[in-house]
């Protein structure tokens, strides 16, 4: 197993000047709070991100930004690569390779329904392009249908493949692969049933609002790892009651606001994200002021 890439990552967020450019002091005051929290890595430039609105030329100035700017910290950083076309795939995974990153990252070939042989072919291409692990990608709801466990074994027994990022509600699954591919690293995407995906095999979590409680979801897997599960059901309950928050404002832009509040000049989300206001959120300032939440912050 590819145990030295195992853990709890922030699946970043981009820092956007207010004319919604890549900003690069925003973007290094997002990495420094994300390496405060104690977290395994990042996961850089996957749909947390907002890649699908950004350029190629931007994601890959955002590898080296995040690198620069989390060079010496001690955190291992998975570039996620996955554009529509494999050409501009290959190009950011080369990019990453030469930056230094410790592995890579892509969701299935999207915008197309491509079939199971040219996703299977996608990946076999993308992971030989590099040196680098490659971590694939199971969720349906970005890309309109659900694998099986057979099409993920496949994928997972190709030269290069290190694991997955697991973004499925279909435990069924997960455990299958778990055990399948007992090599394999397995991350769980859903931050809100994070416990879950512990209980089916998964050997650590990505995620978009660890961003802001990171402190919390490595407590909450080292509970799950200790088999105290009182204390993760705990941690679980405040992760899941933030996600409701966040899913009545909008989770890229209710994030981003969080961190706004808790002091992180981060910037606004790209059109046509919605842009949110403080004023206007009084349950978001109440979860993070309650000091039961403070003490995960940082």
């Amino acid at each position: 197993m590819q145990t030295a890439l195992k853990g709890m990552y922030a699946a970043l967020l981009t820092g956007f000047s207010d004319q919604e450019d890549l900003d690069e002091g925003r973007q290094r005051n997002i990495v420094a709070y994300n390496l405060r929290q104690g977290l395994a890595g990042l996961y850089v430039g996957g749909s947390t991100a907002e890649s699908g609105l950004m350029s190629t030329d931007e994601l890959a100035e955002q590898q080296g930004i995040v690198m620069d700017a989390a060079t010496g910290a001690g955190a291992k950083l998975i570039a996620h690569v996955g554009q529509p076309s494999l050409r501009d795939s290959i190009r950011l995974a080369k990019n990453a390779e030469r930056l230094g990153y410790d592995a890579l990252s892509a969701l299935p070939p999207h915008s197309y329904r491509f079939t199971r042989e040219e996703i299977f072919h996608y990946y076999k291409a993308l992971a030989a392009s590099t040196g680098l692990p490659l971590i694939v990608y199971e969720i349906p709801g970005r890309v309109g249908r659900e694998s099986t466990a057979d099409e993920l074994s496949a994928i997972l027994t190709l030269s290069g493949v290190a694991g997955i990022k697991f973004s499925s509600m279909n435990l069924l699954i997960l455990s299958q692969l778990r055990g399948r591919h007992p090599d394999k690293v397995i991350y769980f995407g859903s931050d809100e049933t994070f416990i879950t995906g512990a209980v089916a095999g998964a050997d650590g979590g990505i995620g978009s609002t660890y961003n802001v409680l990171g402190k919390l979801y490595v407590a909450l897997d080292d509970a799950m790892k200790a088999g105290d599960v009182a204390t993760a059901q705990d941690l679980q309950t405040m992760s899941r009651n933030y996600v409701e928050v966040l899913f009545r404002l909008g989770v890229m832009p209710g994030t981003k606001l969080s961190l706004q509040h808790l002091g992180v000049d981060c910037g606004p989300c790209r059109a046509p994200f919605k842009v949110l206001s403080e004023d206007a959120l009084p349950d978001l300032k109440v979860f993070l002021d309650d000091p039961a939440i403070r003490r995960w912050t940082v």
